[in-house]
Order: structure tokens, then sequence, then C-alpha cells
């Protein structure tokens, strides 16, 4: 699972720019300690993501080190007229989150027991899933720009998405999140990476009423995290209804509009 995870946050930025992926190189950092078996499960978990994506796995680079890292570097291909930038919006334009959010606060809890075996289960089942099904149905519609939710959480990524030009609004109630996340949040669980996110981002939000459980999921990073796609709103319930067919969790979570007080605006 660990391989599968990685390869499909590694393959999600070519899906993201509206590529298609040819190779990759597995970069791996192993324990001397770690058994081979455990070893040889991460890079075939890796494997079957390229594969399932379509692309070829073409060597890569091992060392030892203190703790398991593993990754990939993806080489995809597209051409000028159709890859997308995170920071090409246009106002106007609905936006579409293809994921569920939430991952990182309910895997940290699920680590000390206070998130449910479900509720983890559902979290990897979204991180395993490329990108690549959501990102094929882009073909055809008046895409102004796309990006991946990952590290910097949904706040952070949608500044890229707004730029020095536009305003993210953002409906709270439409936000699609995973089981229990909220619910964990209440409790206590909050991820540093969650809180250097907030420190950054939260002079550039207007949360409004949002509750600040959601407020705190929005800033959570996340791993292989859904597209955030910006479309003409006039296709954007063809889009959604072709994207949830794989991806059920998709929802239209917004739009992008004029400049206003704030970069990203909760309503």
């Amino acid at each position: 699972m660990f391989g599968k995870i990685a390869a499909a946050n590694a393959l999600s930025d070519v899906y993201a720019m509206g590529g298609r992926p040819i190779m990759a190189l597995n970069l791996a950092c192993f324990p001397i300690d770690v058994p081979v078996e455990a070893i040889s499960e991460i890079l075939r978990g890796g494997a079957e993501k390229l594969r399932e994506a379509g692309a070829v796995l073409a060597g890569g680079h091992s060392i030892y080190g203190k703790e398991i890292t593993y990754g990939l570097a993806v080489t995809g291909l597209t051409t000028p007229d159709k890859l997308l930038r995170n920071n090409t919006s246009c106002a106007g334009h609905s936006l579409i989150l293809t994921k569920a959010l939430g991952v990182g606060i309910i895997m940290a809890a699920h680590r000390d027991g206070e998130a449910s075996d479900k509720a983890a289960c559902a979290a990897v089942a979204s991180m395993e899933r490329l990108n690549r099904y959501a990102a094929e149905k882009i073909a055809g519609f008046n895409v102004s720009a796309c990006t991946d939710i990952t590290g910097f959480g949904l706040i952070g990524h949608s500044l890229e998405m707004a730029g020095d030009s536009f305003t993210i609004i953002f409906d709270h109630a439409a936000l699609p999140v995973l089981p229990e996340s909220l619910e964990c949040v209440n409790e206590g669980w909050i991820t540093g990476g969650g809180t250097r996110n907030r420190e950054y981002a939260a002079k550039s939000v207007n949360f409004g009423e949002t509750p600040t459980s959601l407020q705190e999921v929005c800033f959570d990073p996340q791993t292989s995290g859904g597209l955030l796609i910006a479309v003409d709103s006039a296709q954007a319930g063809e889009l959604l209804a072709l994207i949830r067919a794989d991806d059920p969790a998709a929802a239209i979570v917004g739009s992008v509009t004029a400049l206003g007080s704030h970069a990203i605006c909760f309503e």
C-alpha cells in the first residue's frame, strides 16, 4: 500500500498539468535491517500503479538510510495547447474538487487508535486512487486552470489558483470530507503540517461562518489528494457527472471571481 500511494502521489503532478505519464524512476531509501520482503512489496505496489497509469518503470536509484523513503521521478507528455497551469484561472469559472479532504488528520488519528479502521480504509482508498480518471475527462472542456491538492492543503493550493488577480469562493457546505475527519479535529487531532499551513495562509482567507473543524480540514496536508479544476460554469455540471463515474466524492465546491478583500473566501 505504501508503494501504491507513493506512486499515485508522484503521478498526480503530471495529471494536474494535463499530461500523460510515460515513464518513471524509483527513488528509494531503506534502513539496512528492513526485510527484503518488505522492500519487494513497496516496489511491487509502485510498479502496479505505474502499470495502471500506462507508464513504464525504467529503473531507479536506491540507498541505505535511517528511515524508509520511497517515491518516483515521473516523466510525462502533453502539447502546449493542452498544458494546464495552476495560476491561469478565469473569473466566472466553477471549481470541481475530485477527492474528499482529511487524509492527514485521519491517518494521524488512526496511528493512535482514535480513528476507526473503516475511516482509515476510506483514506487509504482515496490516496491510492489515480487522478488519471478525472484528468482524462477534462479533454474537450473549457478548463482554465488545474492543480492537485497535496502538502499545502486545499487552502495553500487554492492560493496558487487565485494568483494576484482573483478570489476563490468556496461553498463550505459543498466540500467533500472523509468520514470521521471532522470528529477527529474536534477531539484535538490537528497535524503539524496543517498548523504550518494555517500560519502561512490564514491571513489570506475569510472563513466567514465556516466551522473551525472544517477550517482545519482545509489546511490539512493531503497525500495524493484530488484535482482542483477551474472550468467554464456552463460546462461544470457535465464535467462533474463524467468525473463522478470514477470519483464519486467529486463535487462542485466553489467559483472564481474578480479579486476581492481576500484571496480565498468561504460562504
